[in-house]
Protein backbone atom coordinates (compact mmCIF):
# COMPACT_ATOMS: atom_id res chain seq x y z
CA UNK A 1 0.00 0.00 0.00
CA UNK A 2 2.99 2.40 0.33
CA UNK A 3 3.10 2.59 -3.45
CA UNK A 4 0.24 5.09 -2.92
CA UNK A 5 1.98 7.71 -1.34
CA UNK A 6 5.40 6.88 -3.42
CA UNK A 7 3.44 7.51 -6.88
CA UNK A 8 2.04 10.94 -5.23
CA UNK A 9 5.44 12.03 -4.48
CA UNK A 10 6.23 11.25 -7.53
CA UNK A 11 3.73 12.46 -9.73
CA UNK A 12 4.06 16.00 -7.44
CA UNK A 13 7.51 16.00 -8.28
CA UNK A 14 7.50 15.58 -11.78
CA UNK A 15 4.32 17.68 -12.73
CA UNK A 16 6.30 20.40 -10.17
CA UNK A 17 9.39 20.22 -12.69
CA UNK A 18 7.14 19.87 -15.97
CA UNK A 19 6.09 22.96 -14.97
CA UNK A 20 9.10 24.93 -14.04
CA UNK A 21 9.73 23.59 -17.83
CA UNK A 22 6.95 25.04 -18.76
CA UNK A 23 5.81 21.98 -20.83
CA UNK A 24 2.53 20.97 -22.18
CA UNK A 25 2.63 17.04 -21.83
CA UNK A 26 4.68 14.46 -19.72
CA UNK A 27 5.78 11.85 -22.38
CA UNK A 28 7.61 9.49 -20.24
CA UNK A 29 9.02 9.16 -16.43
CA UNK A 30 11.96 6.96 -15.98
CA UNK A 31 12.00 5.56 -12.64
CA UNK A 32 14.74 3.90 -10.57
CA UNK A 33 13.85 1.10 -7.88
CA UNK A 34 15.83 -1.24 -6.07
CA UNK A 35 15.14 -4.37 -4.66
CA UNK A 36 15.72 -3.58 -1.41
CA UNK A 37 12.49 -1.01 -1.26
CA UNK A 38 9.84 -3.61 -1.58
CA UNK A 39 8.03 -1.17 -4.08
CA UNK A 40 6.14 -3.48 -6.70
CA UNK A 41 6.28 -1.51 -10.29
CA UNK A 42 2.91 -2.76 -11.26
CA UNK A 43 1.04 -0.80 -7.86
CA UNK A 44 3.02 2.12 -9.08
CA UNK A 45 1.46 2.30 -12.76
CA UNK A 46 -2.03 0.82 -11.32
CA UNK A 47 -1.63 4.41 -8.70
CA UNK A 48 -0.24 6.46 -11.28
CA UNK A 49 -3.02 5.44 -13.88
CA UNK A 50 -5.57 6.73 -11.84
CA UNK A 51 -3.42 9.61 -9.92
CA UNK A 52 -2.44 11.21 -13.27
CA UNK A 53 -6.13 11.73 -14.76
CA UNK A 54 -6.69 15.33 -15.80
CA UNK A 55 -2.90 16.44 -15.68
CA UNK A 56 -0.20 17.19 -17.62
CA UNK A 57 0.98 13.60 -17.04
CA UNK A 58 -1.83 11.44 -18.05
CA UNK A 59 -1.38 8.77 -20.28
CA UNK A 60 2.74 9.09 -19.86
CA UNK A 61 4.89 5.82 -19.85
CA UNK A 62 6.89 4.95 -17.20
CA UNK A 63 10.05 3.13 -17.63
CA UNK A 64 11.23 0.77 -14.45
CA UNK A 65 15.17 -0.23 -14.00
CA UNK A 66 15.22 -1.95 -11.36
CA UNK A 67 18.44 -2.43 -8.97
CA UNK A 68 19.82 -5.21 -7.50
CA UNK A 69 20.94 -5.79 -4.27
CA UNK A 70 24.59 -5.86 -3.90
CA UNK A 71 27.17 -6.22 -1.18
CA UNK A 72 30.65 -5.06 -0.54
CA UNK A 73 32.28 -7.54 1.60
CA UNK A 74 34.60 -6.15 4.31
CA UNK A 75 36.70 -8.78 4.30
CA UNK A 76 38.25 -9.31 1.36
CA UNK A 77 36.78 -5.91 -0.45
CA UNK A 78 34.63 -7.49 -3.41
CA UNK A 79 31.37 -6.91 -4.43
CA UNK A 80 28.85 -9.40 -5.33
CA UNK A 81 24.71 -9.61 -5.82
CA UNK A 82 23.05 -10.39 -2.55
CA UNK A 83 20.88 -13.57 -2.57
CA UNK A 84 17.74 -13.99 -0.66
CA UNK A 85 18.81 -16.45 1.82
CA UNK A 86 22.33 -15.95 1.97
CA UNK A 87 24.08 -13.25 3.12
CA UNK A 88 28.11 -14.37 3.25
CA UNK A 89 30.74 -13.65 0.79
CA UNK A 90 30.56 -15.80 -2.23
CA UNK A 91 34.21 -15.40 -2.32
CA UNK A 92 35.65 -15.75 1.31
CA UNK A 93 32.46 -16.82 3.28
CA UNK A 94 32.74 -13.69 5.63
CA UNK A 95 29.87 -12.48 7.06
CA UNK A 96 30.88 -8.63 7.28
CA UNK A 97 29.29 -6.81 4.46
CA UNK A 98 27.65 -3.65 3.66
CA UNK A 99 24.79 -2.91 1.72
CA UNK A 100 25.92 -1.02 -1.78
CA UNK A 101 22.81 -1.13 -4.03
CA UNK A 102 19.60 -1.77 -3.92
CA UNK A 103 18.31 0.59 -2.06
CA UNK A 104 17.26 3.47 -4.57
CA UNK A 105 13.90 5.34 -5.30
CA UNK A 106 14.23 8.03 -7.43
CA UNK A 107 12.68 9.38 -11.01
CA UNK A 108 16.01 9.43 -12.87
CA UNK A 109 14.52 11.46 -15.63
CA UNK A 110 11.27 13.05 -17.53
CA UNK A 111 10.57 13.48 -20.93
CA UNK A 112 8.55 16.49 -21.62
CA UNK A 113 6.97 18.02 -24.99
Amino acid sequence: MHELAITKSMLDLVLGQAEKAEAKEVGQINLVIGEMCGVVDECVQFYFNFLSQGTIAEGAALSFTMVPTMARCRVCDKPFELKEFDWTCPYCQGDKIEIIAGKELFVESIEVK
